[in-house]
């Protein structure tokens, strides 16, 4: 592809006495000088611990045929220079042009908790309705023409604009894909043309990353304000103290708004008019446009009522048909490693769920709490290198939603893990300290008694620990697996 083509007319291709420069040939796009390969454009970015433009001679040595970024280097360069004022955007935008394939109907959902259980459920919606659908997100891609496993709850804009293009050539027509803040924040969603946009809700996350909370949800409302598609839908849960300003970004945008929740207004949106528990599901009451849907929702917890409404919510925003969306509810599956039932010992159900920020852990808990005749026990610990300030506030959560505690490692990274389980430690009163998780496991499904229900918190689906720089292979499911089986014995 010409270089020309992959810009806007707002990108300046130096040098401009030579017109041969806009007609460069780009065999690929990158932004790390390693992974250059002879004919790729480099993108030389500034990241919040280096800048791209020191890597610029090493990008062309390697056989990088242009360089693009927001300021060109003093020496001139033997390749040309394209100056942009925005090169994170200017990078998803020719992302997009260079994969130019996308899915014909494409949702994205935002929000500190359950946008993963939103994608899947809106994929598995579309499933059965009968079109071809994919979710892209923290479980990675998942499709009915395959599934590949990833980390990213949004992936880079090349690696995003290159499974879009993939997974159309497959025959996917409708994708539901996470959008988060650091995602929205950083231009990687720019580009892709998002016919929908859900928001679930918004509580302390990522303080490490955003200066406040203002911040935080300003990154998200990008989404609305800026990504999607003119005349779309945002679909929003009118439920939280945000859920105004959300709704009055949408609207000043003059996006089609179907709010959800106990809030909603029935004339446009899906109200919920009653939920109650039936087992390990929940029997709801909603009401839509005049009328009325009772709905069994094989799901635990009412955090997952809202994910299944705003799921719901998006269907009907890209064209499907109400009674049939609301008809698929009864057969929504969780996703891996959120609030999922895993085994029981003595009686005493077991849980794992991907609860890692203060809100999440409190739904789960306050979502298990009617399974427990006796206690509730969690088992939990922090990421290192993460916003420090939530430790204290899971700990005191813990302590206030669980009878029994028990404090163990996540994934540390690079800080001592002793000093963040003292830091949980510090409010979850009368907790226990167990650092080794596996071992931490272990001792709470050895102490389960007939009426206790038991729910291992923060990895969710992960399969790996982060100890200093390196992932060690580790399982929630595998490591309660093993348990059970050595009580068994």
């Amino acid at each position: 592809m010409r270089l020309r083509d992959l810009f806007s007319a707002d990108a300046t291709i130096d040098p401009r006495d030579d017109p041969s420069a806009d007609a460069v040939v780009v065999g690929g796009l990158v932004v790390d000088s390693r992974a250059v390969k002879p004919g790729d454009l480099f993108f030389a970015l500034a990241g919040s611990k280096t800048d791209g433009a020191r890597f610029v001679d090493a990008a062309i040595a390697a056989g990088a045929v242009a360089v693009a970024g927001d300021h060109p280097p003093q020496a001139a360069l033997r390749v040309p220079f394209v100056t942009t004022p925005n090169p994170r955007r200017a990078l998803a935008l020719a992302a997009a042009k260079f994969y130019p394939r996308q899915p014909a109907t494409i949702a994205a959902v935002t929000g500190t908790s359950g946008k993963t259980s939103v994608a899947a459920f809106t994929r598995q919606i579309w499933q059965r309705l009968g079109h071809s659908s994919a979710s892209i997100g923290t479980i990675g891609l998942v499709s009915d023409k395959r599934t590949v496993y990833g980390s990213l709850t949004t992936p880079d804009p090349i690696a995003l604009h290159r499974q879009l293009d993939e997974i159309t050539g497959d025959g996917v027509t409708h994708l539901a894909f996470e959008a988060s803040s650091h995602g929205l924040d950083q231009y990687r969603l720019d580009g892709v043309r998002i016919a929908a946009g859900g928001f679930t809700n918004l509580s302390r996350d990522h303080m490490d990353y955003h200066p406040d909370v203002a911040h935080y949800l300003n990154a998200k409302l990008r989404l609305f304000r800026d990504l999607v598609v003119d005349g779309g839908t945002a679909v929003i849960s009118a439920d939280h103290d945000c859920s105004p300003e959300v709704i009055g970004a949408a609207r000043a945008r003059g996006l089609c708004i179907i709010a959800v929740g106990r809030n909603a207004d029935a004339a446009d949106g899906i109200k919920l008019t009653d939920a109650a528990i039936e087992g390990f599901a929940q029997k709801l009451a909603i009401e839509h446009r005049g009328r009325r849907h009772a709905i069994r929702l094989p799901l635990v917890g009412e955090f997952q009522i809202e994910n299944a409404l705003v799921a719901a919510g998006l269907a009907i925003g890209t064209g499907s048909a109400a009674d049939d969306v609301f008809g698929c509810l009864a057969h929504l599956e969780g996703a891996k490693g959120r609030l999922e039932f895993v085994g029981e010992h003595n009686g005493a159900p077991i849980f794992v769920d991907y609860a890692h920020k203060p809100d999440a852990l409190a739904k789960a808990l306050q979502a298990l709490r009617p399974y427990a005749r006796r206690k509730l026990v969690v088992i939990f610990g922090a990421g290192g290198d993460r916003d420090a300030g939530k430790r204290p506030i899971m700990g005191a959560i813990a302590a206030e939603n669980a009878d029994h505690i028990i404090v163990t490692d996540d994934n540390p990274r690079s800080e001592k893990p002793e000093a963040i389980r003292a830091a949980i430690m510090a409010t979850a009163r009368g907790a226990r300290e167990i650092g080794d998780r596996a071992a931490a496991i272990r001792a709470g499904i050895a102490a389960l008694e007939p009426g206790d229900a038991l729910v291992v918190a923060g990895k969710g689906h992960e399969v790996g620990q982060i100890v200093g720089s390196t992932t060690l292979p580790f399982s929630d499911h595998e490591a309660v697996a093993a348990a059970l089986a050595a009580e068994g014995a």
